[in-house]
C-alpha cells in the first residue's frame, strides 16, 4: 500500500475507485496511527473503530458496483461539536460528557452522503472558546511539531490530526480565527468559508452570528474537494444562503496573472514577530512571481475588532449556553436541594473557567445600564470594519497578510493571561466580524515551527482564494512537510 496516509484526498479517492487499495485498510492504517499518536497528541475525544471499519466496509461494496460519491471510502474526522448520530458530542466539556445526538448535523450528513467514513470525534477548546486549545475538559491537545507547544485552538484535535497524518482531512469551526490560527500553527490549510456557505444545523454554537463551519486539510486542493462537498443551502438553518455551490475543485486552475492582492497595512504591525513577517513577505514575493500584484490597503477600523469580537461573542455565548441547566440534557449536579441549587451547580460543574469568563462577560454587557455602552457600541464598530473590507474590495481582488503574531508558543505560556490569550487572534477576528472567507496557507518556518499566510476574499469568493492558495503551493512544498515521526 506504499504511504497511503501521505497522500491527498483526491489521490485517495483516485486509489480507491482504482483499486490499489481498499477503504477497509485505509480506515485500520488510519486507526492505528491515531492509537499510537493518542498517547503525546490527545488529538481525540472519541475514536469510532467499529462504525469507521463498517461503514469502510459498505464503501468498499459501492465502490465494487462502480457507486459512490467524490469522497466514498476516504477516512475523515469531526471537530467534537458537530453532532453525530449515536455518537457522544462533547464540545470538549464536561456539561456534555454524556450527550449523544439523535440525528447528524447537515455537514456530517453531506460528507456522510459524499461517501466519507468517519474516523472519530476531535479534541477542541470547550465549546470552541479558545485560541490554543488548552481548556478542553479532555485536556490539552499538543502541537505535532514540538509536544511541549499548544496547536492553537479551538480546531486544536482537528489540526494535529491532519498535521501528523493521522487523518486527511477534517471538519473544524471557526468563530475568531478557531480553524485559520490551528492551521498556521501546526503547518496545514484551514478554511473558513462565507458566513451563511455552510450548513450551521447540528453544529453545537457558540457566537451564533460568527460561527462558521470549515475544512482543515494538507492543501488548498483538498479543502476545495471537502468543501464542495460540505457546502450548499440547508432549509434547517435560517442563516444558510440559498446560492449555488461552484465546482471549487474545478476553479482550482485560475491564472494568477492579473491578481490584485491588497497587503494590509494594520496587520503588519508592532504585534508581529520579525521573523513571522519576513517569511510572510517572502510569500508574497514568490506571488508577484506567479504574475500577481502588490498594493498595500488599509483598513482603519481593524485595530478594534478584539475589543469588537470580544463583547460581541460573549454576548451571544451567554445566550447559546443558558440552556445548559442540569434540567433537559447535559450535565446534572448530584443530590439538589432545590432548583437554584440545581441549576448553580450544575453550570458551576459542568463548565470550565473560560467558559463562565466569557459567559459572566456577555451577561454584564447585555445588562440594563450597559447594552448600548457596550454590545450596540461593539455591532456598531463591525459594521465599520465590514465597511472597510468592502471598499478594500473594490480595489483588488483578495488581502494578505500574516494568520498569526507568532509561531506555537508553549502549553501554558499564556493561560494566566486571557487578554494575551485572546490577542492570538488579532489577524483573523475581522473576517469573521464581516463574513468573508479566508484561507491559511503555510509559508515557512521560524526555528523548525511552522508560519501561515493569510488569504481573504470577498463574500462568496471562496473558489478566488481557493485557487491563490493552490497556485502558491504548487509553486512551493511548505504544505508538503510532516512532523518528524509523522512521516
Amino acid at each position: 500500500m506504499g504511504a497511503p496516509h501521505l497522500k491527498t484526498l483526491s489521490e485517495l479517492a483516485a486509489g480507491l475507485r482504482a483499486r490499489e487499495f481498499s477503504s477497509v485498510e485505509l480506515a485500520r492504517m488510519f486507526l492505528e496511527r491515531i492509537e499510537r499518536a493518542q498517547g503525546t497528541l490527545n488529538a481525540f475525544i472519541s475514536v469510532t473503530r467499529a462504525q469507521a471499519l463498517t461503514d469502510a466496509a459498505l464503501a468498499d461494496r459501492a465502490l465494487a458496483a462502480g457507486t459512490g460519491g467524490a469522497l466514498t471510502g476516504v477516512p475523515i474526522a469531526h471537530k467534537d461539536l458537530f453532532c453525530t448520530r449515536g455518537v457522544r458530542t462533547t464540545c470538549g466539556s464536561r456539561m456534555l460528557d454524556n450527550f449523544v445526538a439523535p440525528y447528524d448535523a447537515t455537514v456530517v450528513a453531506n460528507l456522510r452522503r459524499a461517501g466519507a467514513v468517519m474516523l472519530g470525534k476531535t479534541n477542541m477548546d470547550e465549546f470552541a472558546m479558545g485560541s490554543s486549545n488548552e481548556t478542553s475538559y479532555y485536556g490539552p491537545v499538543r502541537n505535532p511539531w514540538n509536544p511541549a507547544l499548544v496547536p492553537g485552538g479551538s480546531s486544536g484535535g482537528s489540526a494535529a490530526a491532519v498535521a501528523a497524518r493521522l487523518v486527511p482531512g477534517a471538519t473544524a469551526t471557526d468563530t475568531g480565527g478557531s480553524i485559520r490560527q490551528p492551521a498556521a500553527l501546526t503547518g496545514i490549510t484551514g478554511l473558513k468559508p462565507t458566513y451563511g456557505r455552510v450548513s450551521r444545523y447540528g453544529m453545537v454554537a457558540f457566537a451564533s452570528s460568527l460561527d462558521q463551519g470549515g475544512v482543515l486539510a494538507a492543501s488548498a486542493a483538498d479543502a476545495a474537494l471537502m468543501l464542495r462537498e460540505m457546502a450548499g443551502f440547508d432549509p434547517n438553518d435560517s442563516t444558510s444562503v440559498d446560492t449555488p455551490v461552484p465546482d471549487y475543485v474545478a476553479e482550482l486552475a485560475q491564472p494568477l496573472n492579473g491578481l490584485r492582492i491588497g497587503v494590509l497595512k494594520e496587520f503588519f504591525d508592532t504585534g508581529l514577530d520579525r521573523d513571522n513577517e519576513q517569511r510572510v513577505r517572502e510569500a508574497l514575493e514568490v506571488y508577484t512571481g506567479l504574475g500577481a500584484e502588490l498594493r498595500e490597503v488599509s483598513l482603519p477600523n481593524l485595530p478594534l475588532s478584539v475589543p469588537a469580537y470580544y463583547v460581541v461573542a460573549p454576548a451571544e455565548c451567554s445566550s447559546n449556553l443558558a440552556r445548559y441547566d442540569g434540567v433537559r440534557f447535559g450535565h446534572r449536579c448530584e443530590q439538589p436541594r432545590d432548583l437554584q441549587d440545581l441549576y448553580r451547580r450544575s453550570r458551576g460543574e459542568g463548565f470550565g473557567a473560560e467558559v463562565k469568563r466569557r459567559i459572566m462577560t456577555g451577561t454584564y454587557v447585555l445588562s440594563a445600564g450597559y447594552y448600548d455602552a457596550y454590545y450596540l457600541k461593539a455591532q456598531r464598530v463591525r459594521q465599520l470594519i465590514a465597511a472597510d473590507f468592502a471598499r478594500a474590495f473594490e480595489s483588488v481582488d483578495v488581502l494578505m497578510g500574516p494568520t498569526t503574531p507568532t509561531p506555537a508558543f508553549a502549553l501554558g505560556a499564556k493561560t494566566a493571561d486571557p487578554i494575551t490569550m485572546y490577542l492570538n487572534d488579532i489577524y483573523t477576528i475581522g473576517a469573521n466580524l464581516a463574513g468573508l472567507p479566508a484561507v491559511s496557507i503555510p509559508c515557512g518556518f521560524v526555528a523548525a515551527l511552522p508560519v501561515g499566510l493569510q488569504i481573504v476574499g470577498p463574500h462568496f469568493g471562496e473558489a478566488r482564494i481557493l485557487a491563490a492558495a493552490h497556485a502558491f503551493q504548487r509553486a512551493t512544498d511548505w504544505h508538503l512537510r510532516v512532523p518528524e515521526g509523522y512521516a
